[in-house]
């Protein structure tokens, strides 16, 4: 079942999970990228195979970060070497492979020394690092990272990113990223939302792997952006833990896959990527205005970030209703069985029932 004790009481963020890294085209050959994830510093790579690595970015010798040295070939294995003493580190496993200050005779075993490893997989274009529990994890995950049975049609090249840092704890992130009520007061745009589009709104959710989805429908009327793709659009919205939103538009011809992934830095920033891939014509020509489109979405969910913040700070009580907030409730509730169900060595039991939620948006 992997680590015992998957969130850390003082921070909230869960572990034993797989977390968005990258994408592959930014992660290349003879390379070393630098990310933090849920309060680790990971160094990403290549190894002599082409596959994505992922190591504590510490040397365990005297702590510089291994992404500041660079990429060797020792004996046909790819290492990291450390910018401060040329320490090796062996890509695929973490191993120290060389220290150049051993001279002949001195009875040291440089392989005993390991740059902790981090299990990394790419599917899709994309990469995933799972960030375990415990620091003495070795082995390898009992779950996968998703997979998104739309890139099928899309392809795995992305057409479309766009990332912003949020200054908070992921949990408001990620409850921001779910909420359906907010999107005619923080998201007011023409060809999107208006201040009188007010209307009910009647949707089915299930459970899914780890989370829940939002049951392929029609689009709303009041959401004109559907209308890009021509036909008759359907729109599947799905959640996963630990934070990982897809949105799959399509209609009898055309497939769009938006991918977002809330992952967070540490206790209190979290960064917001949004991908999308498709297989239209039509967006493809258009895409710097999606990108302007996209980027006012951000920055405008970043803006009431901000100014919940000073709400935040005087850690008030905070109220969910029904149905409009259920989503939130329901993360929380799906946080609280990943870490039970991680810390008793259980398979996770999904809280969420089938159920059509209404609201007014």
């Amino acid at each position: 079942m992997g680590s015992k004790t998957e969130t850390r009481e003082d921070d909230g963020l869960l572990r034993d999970c797989w977390y968005f890294a990258g994408l592959s085209r930014d992660i290349r050959a003879g390379g070393l990228v630098h990310r933090s994830i849920a309060g680790e510093p990971l160094v990403l790579g290549r190894d002599e195979t082409g596959a994505p690595f992922a190591l504590r970015d510490i040397c365990p010798h005297r702590a510089a970060p291994l992404s500041a040295g660079r990429m060797l070939d020792h004996d046909g294995a790819a290492t990291v070497e450390c910018p401060y003493h040329g320490w090796r580190f062996r890509a695929r496993d973490g191993v120290c492979a060389h220290i150049p200050s051993l001279v002949q005779g001195q009875d040291f075993e440089a392989s005993r020394i390991r740059a902790r490893r981090y299990p990394a997989v790419e599917q899709g274009g994309l990469v995933w690092a799972f960030i375990p529990a415990d620091p003495r994890f070795t082995g390898e995950p009992d779950h996968a990272p998703p997979r998104f049975a739309a890139q099928e049609k899309t392809g795995d090249q992305p057409k479309l990113v766009l990332k912003r840092i949020f200054d908070c704890h992921v949990d408001h992130a990620v409850v921001g990223l779910m909420d359906p009520a907010h999107g005619p007061f923080v998201h007011r745009q023409w060809w999107w939302r208006s201040a009188h589009s007010l209307h009910d709104k009647a949707k089915a959710f299930e459970p899914r792997e780890y989370g829940f989805a939002m049951a392929e429908h029609k689009p709303s009327s009041n959401s004109y952006a559907y209308r890009l793709l021509g036909g008759a659009p359907t729109t599947e919205i799905v959640f996963r833990l630990p934070g990982v939103r897809t949105e799959t538009i399509r209609n009898a011809r055309h497939t769009v896959l938006g991918f977002t992934a809330v992952t967070p830095l540490d206790a209190q920033t979290t960064e917001i990527t949004q991908v999308f891939f498709w297989d239209a014509p039509i967006l493809s020509l258009i895409w710097p205005f999606a990108w302007l489109g996209g980027k006012a979405f951000l920055d405008q969910d970043g803006s009431m970030v901000d100014l919940q913040q000073q709400g935040l700070k005087h850690d008030p009580n905070l109220m969910l209703i029904p149905d409009a907030d259920m989503q939130a409730i329901w993360y929380q509730r799906l946080k609280k069985e990943w870490a039970a169900s991680r810390a008793e060595g259980r398979a996770f039991a999904n809280p969420v029932q089938p159920v059509t939620l209404r609201w007014r948006s």
